[in-house]
């Protein structure tokens, strides 16, 4: 069901802490099918008669969404509930399966039963704080990094995003020894130290940056290998047989690389795991991360 009409213009008249505590509520109805005020109590610090006004005033803004059940002596999900709110589904399966971070712990505990996949690969905070301060502030760090070529080398970066591939984390940033802009994981990093009085050149700054501002459009569709296509049609959402994709250069293989996407030209990449097929691979020409695409034909020179 779609949202009640009113609800938009209502919810643009809330303090922004009235709206986090109110969304709150209809994301337990919604997801979790109750809610009571000790819940609000736990997650926002507030007192029990401040839980009790919002349960009060969600109940009237939003009288078709939820109920209250005198038996078991809490707020239930209404009979014609239709979300308010716009719950982004990342947000919602990670709070299912992380909580909500609150407090100094970070940690709130899953709201239901969940197994996610272990990561291996995680960055020392000691050496990502300097680097994420010299992203926020627009400063280059020093840092001492070990690669496969060339061994541990001092190098000074401008770093301006950080990047996730999947398996684990990486810095985008102008590198000064190699005068390119490139990828550095984190878990490499031996020390990293902002420079305070450091300042980005232009030739440094994220627009310089060919790989990272060109956006490469790709269509993958079920792999001509695969027994049932119309699973696959459904498992990934395709409208017409395609997902349609529109990705950074610089990150665009490594998203092939965890989907596990076949990206040769006839699809000749074999074994059951290779579920989806890249059918416009020649838009990966020249794009630097194509090295880790699965299968990927280097054109030749």
């Amino acid at each position: 069901m779609n949202s009640i009409a009113p609800y938009p213009t209502v919810i643009e008249t809330l303090s922004h802490a009235q709206r986090e505590r109110l969304m709150f509520i209809e994301f337990r109805l919604y997801f979790l099918g109750d809610a009571r005020r000790q819940d609000l109590i736990q997650r926002f610090g507030v007192a029990p008669a401040v839980a009790t006004r919002d349960f009060a005033q969600y109940r009237d803004i939003f009288p078709h969404n939820i109920s209250f059940n005198n038996k078991a002596k809490c707020y239930v999900i209404g009979d014609t509930f239709s979300p308010a709110f716009n719950h982004a589904p990342e947000r919602v399966l990670t709070a299912l399966s992380k909580g909500f971070g609150d407090g100094i712990t970070g940690d709130s505990g899953a709201l239901l039963t969940c197994e996610l996949p272990i990561m291996l690969n995680q960055p020392a905070m000691a050496t990502l704080a300097p680097i994420t301060r010299a992203i926020y502030q627009q400063k280059i760090v020093s840092i001492h990094y070990t690669s496969h070529s060339s061994g541990q080398s001092a190098r000074e970066l401008a770093p301006f995003a950080l990047v996730n591939d999947g398996l684990r984390w990486h810095v985008r940033a102008f590198d000064r020894k190699s005068k390119e802009f490139r990828d550095f994981v984190f878990t490499r990093v031996v020390r990293s130290e902002l420079i305070q009085d450091s300042q980005v050149q232009p030739q440094e700054l994220p627009s310089a940056d060919i790989q990272w501002n060109r956006i490469v459009e790709l269509d993958l569709v079920p792999h001509p290998n695969q027994e049932h296509p119309e699973i696959i049609e459904k498992d990934y959402g395709m409208i017409n047989g395609v997902v349609h994709l529109k990705l950074r250069a610089a990150v665009a293989g490594y998203v092939l690389r965890q989907w596990i996407v076949d990206c040769s030209s006839g699809h000749t990449q074999q074994g059951k795991e290779y579920r989806l097929w890249l059918r416009n691979h020649l838009a990966l020409y020249g794009v630097s991360s194509a090295m880790f695409a699965p299968g990927y034909e280097f054109p030749e020179v």
